[in-house]
Parts: structure tokens; C-alpha cells; sequence
């Protein structure tokens, strides 16, 4: 039995959570369920970190890195008995408007970093959907993106410089150079290091923002008119899809005045410095929504423009208000493959019979097909088995599993249909070298 109580002399009883109500709370992310784990551990520095690293390694014990566990592959669950080590009283942040970067530790959500730029008339560009409660690390571990991916980028292209314990609880410091230390380990999920402090690039907020919302009578449009305004040379800040199942499903739960009676609607924000071109794109859009039988409605003002936003937020909340069970897949393809691609998935779902709702950073080529389920009425396998179905559609497409999710467990066993042996020789060998003993995060991401 490993020796818990050298955890406790270590770092206190606050920071070591040893009764089992406590334990047992730390074995669920947001849409998986793992193992107990031994203990959870709650550091406050990069050195309790390295003491807890290196009390695993003489114990053999494995570490499940943990932040605000709102993640959709299960990512943050414990496979095995382990320590569960949650970065969220990790909270320092600090912001250097001459340099434009925010130093933060892993426990910071999202949201917080923007908000602490704020007074510089800076901000921190990437936004999950769950920006307000997911936190940096694990925004870092999965290399979360958001509505503005499309043109602002995702949490990898804004990491100038980051601090890590590596598998024998010593502490790096890596820029992106050489060999991108920094690029291997944003994205890694916590199977390589464990991330403790990263320095972020910061962006002037934009002078000027237009919003639209199109709305379509069939679901394949809505990325028709996608890939036409990307043709015509408009680079959105925000451009994101709903399907119908999502429109009904927010409008239900929060009474924003959607079009329900739609297939399929778009989002879309410009955004720059020069009005001119603002509006310019803005129209450009409207005529490609228009030209595929799109509706459009331009925001009135800001007020209406954040309720809109607000919509497509609330996606997620309100599809667990129908079905308190679903399958959040991630897939990306090539945005001129995105007609074809959303009425496939479609129709998968019928082919099922499996209620499913579609939604995502459609600028981007990244969807969320969400397959709604009730485990008492449908095996396990099944829902499986379509989640098999939407991959292939996206590998057959040319494709990958993941935009920002992660593999983590839900798409593991995928991976091997998407990555040739040699690949997947190269990544094991990876994972060797950063994590000899294989304790961290182990069972994701690698078949």
C-alpha cells in the first residue's frame, strides 16, 4: 500500500484529500466515469507539485492530472488506482501590458485572463464554450480553440514560454525554439508533463464588432454558405453553427427568440480596427447565407449581439436539460467538405435512431455532432458504435478525431484508424522518453 501518509507530512491534510465522499467526487470529468482514486491532491505551488511527482515515482503510483474537469473525452479521469492532482488553487495571474503577455498558472480560468487585460485594452483570444469555468491547464492539455478560432487561432498559437515538472519532479522552463518543446506539450493531455505556470500572448481588443445570425431550411446550407463567404476572402472572427436539435433545444431552456421553425443557423462576428472592412465582410456573409436560402438578421446593437452569442453558449446546458447523457464528439474537416460532412452526420443519426444534434466552429471545419442517449433504453455499444461512424466520416473526408477535445478515452480506440503504424511508433517512443514508467494520465490517448 502506498504510503499516504508521507502525502500528508508533505504538504498538509488541507491540500490531501484522504476520506472516501471526497474521493469519489475526483473519479467523474463532465461526461465520463474512472476509478476511485488513492487520494486528490490539491497543490498551491510548482513545488508541491514536484513533491508529490516524486513521492509517485518511489510509491509507483500514477498521477491523473486534473483542472476544472469540464472536458468531453475523459481526459481527467482516473483509469487505475491513483492520486488525482487538481491544479485549481493554482491561481496566480499577472499581466505585463508592455510585453503583452499574462504569466498564469494552471488553476486560472479561462475567462479571468481577458478580464485581468481588460484595463490595458488587451485580451486573451481563445474562448471555449466553457470559458467562465474551464480552467488554462486544461485548455493547454487538450489545446482548447473556441468561436474565434477561425481567425484568432487556438490555445497553442498564443503560448509563448511555459514552466513543467517532467516524470522525475524536475522543473523546466521551455520557449518555442529549437525542437518546440512548448508545441509537443500543449496538447499532450497530460500524458507527457504537468504544466504549472505558462506565459501567454496578449492582443489589442479590436475597435469595432458586427454580428449576424442566418438562419437556413436545410442543414447542408448553413455550411454551403460557410464555404462561399471563405471563397470570397472573409476572414470572420466568430463564425458558428447550430442545427435544429440545438435551436429547439435553447430555445426550450431559455427563451432567446431562435427561429425554430429552422434546419440550421449561423453565427458569425467581424471584427478590426477599420469599419469599412467590418462591414464589408459582414455584407459579403449575408450574401453567401442569402444566395444558399439563408435568412439574415443583423444585430441591432451590442445588447442584441451578446444575446445572440449568448444562444450559442448555452448549447451544451440546454442539450443536458433533454438528454442528461451524450456523446460529445470533435471532429474537424476541411472546410470544403463541410456540406457533405453535416449531412452524413445527419443521417447516421437517423440510420440509429439515435437522436443527435450538431453544433460547432464551423469556420474552422470543427463540429461537435452530439449523440443524445438514455442508458436504460440503449446499450452502451451502440452509442459507440455511431460515435465509430461519425470518425470514419470524418477520416474518409480527410479529417482528424479531435479539434479540441482531445483523444483522451473516448476516441482512443479510434486512433489507430487515423495514424499509420509508423506514426503511432514515433508517438509511443515519445511518450517513452518524457515518461519512462508511464504514470502519467495513463489509458488516454494512445491505443
Amino acid at each position: 500500500m502506498p504510503q499516504l501518509e508521507r502525502l500528508v507530512s508533505d504538504l498538509g491534510s488541507d491540500q490531501v484529500l484522504l476520506d472516501l465522499p471526497d474521493r469519489v467526487l475526483y473519479r467523474y470529468d463532465a461526461i465520463a466515469e474512472g476509478e476511485v482514486p488513492l487520494a486528490v491532491v490539491l497543490p498551491r505551488t510548482t513545488e508541491d507539485v514536484v513533491r508529490v511527482v516524486r513521492w509517485s515515482r518511489e510509491q509507483g503510483v500514477p498521477i491523473f492530472p486534473r483542472g476544472a474537469a469540464s472536458g468531453l473525452s475523459g481526459g481527467a479521469v482516473p483509469t487505475e488506482a491513483g492520486v488525482v492532482l487538481a491544479f485549481t488553487r493554482m491561481r496566480r495571474l499577472r499581466v505585463d501590458p508592455v510585453r503583452r503577455l499574462a504569466a498564469v498558472e494552471p488553476g486560472v480560468v479561462t475567462h479571468e485572463i481577458s478580464e485581468a487585460a481588460r484595463p490595458y485594452g488587451l485580451y486573451y483570444p481563445p474562448d471555449p464554450a466553457s470559458y467562465k469555468q474551464s480552467t488554462i491547464g486544461g485548455n493547454l492539455a487538450e489545446n482548447a480553440g473556441g468561436p474565434q478560432c477561425f481567425k484568432k487561432g487556438v490555445t497553442g498559437d498564443y503560448v509563448v514560454e511555459l514552466e513543467w515538472v517532467d516524470a522525475a519532479g524536475e522543473v523546466h522552463r521551455s520557449r518555442r525554439e529549437a525542437y518546440d518543446l512548448v508545441g509537443v506539450l500543449v496538447g499532450s493531455e497530460g500524458t507527457l508533463a504537468l504544466i504549472t505556470r505558462a506565459w501567454l500572448r496578449l492582443e489589442p481588443r479590436p475597435q469595432h464588432t458586427r454580428t449576424l445570425m442566418a438562419h437556413f431550411p436545410e442543414v447542408g446550407a448553413a455550411a454551403e454558405a460557410v464555404s462561399r463567404a471563405i471563397a470570397q476572402g472573409v476572414v470572420a472572427a466568430k463564425l458558428e453553427f447550430m442545427d435544429a436539435a440545438c435551436i429547439r433545444a435553447v430555445e426550450d431552456a431559455f427563451h432567446l427568440g431562435l427561429p425554430t421553425e429552422a434546419a440550421a443557423l449561423l453565427l458569425v462576428d467581424t471584427d478590426g480596427d477599420d469599419l469599412e472592412v467590418v462591414e464589408e465582410e459582414l455584407e459579403l456573409v449575408a450574401a453567401a447565407c442569402r444566395a444558399v436560402g439563408g435568412v439574415v438578421h443583423r444585430a441591432a446593437d451590442a445588447a442584441e449581439a451578446d444575446r445572440l452569442w449568448q444562444a450559442r453558449r448555452a448549447v451544451s446546458p440546454a442539450l443536458g436539460r433533454i438528454h442528461p447523457h451524450r456523446m460529445n464528439e470533435d471532429i474537424v474537416v476541411p472546410r470544403s467538405r463541410l456540406p457533405e460532412v453535416v449531412r452524413r452526420i445527419h443521417e447516421l443519426g437517423e440510420a440509429y435512431g439515435l437522436p443527435l444534434a450538431q453544433f460547432g466552429h464551423i469556420g474552422d471545419g470543427n463540429l461537435h455532432p452530439n449523440i443524445l442517449f438514455d442508458p436504460k433504453a440503449t446499450p452502451e455499444q451502440r452509442v459507440h458504435e455511431l460515435a465509430h461512424a461519425i470518425a470514419r466520416v470524418a477520416l474518409e473526408h480527410g479529417g482528424v478525431l479531435s479539434g479540441e477535445h482531445g483523444i483522451g478515452l473516448t476516441k482512443r480506440a479510434f486512433l489507430a484508424e487515423a495514424l499509420d503504424g509508423a506514426t503511432l511508433a514515433a508517438l509511443h517512443r515519445i511518450k517513452r522518453a518524457f515518461d519512462p514508467k508511464g504514470r502519467f494520465n495513463p489509458g488516454k490517448v494512445l491505443p
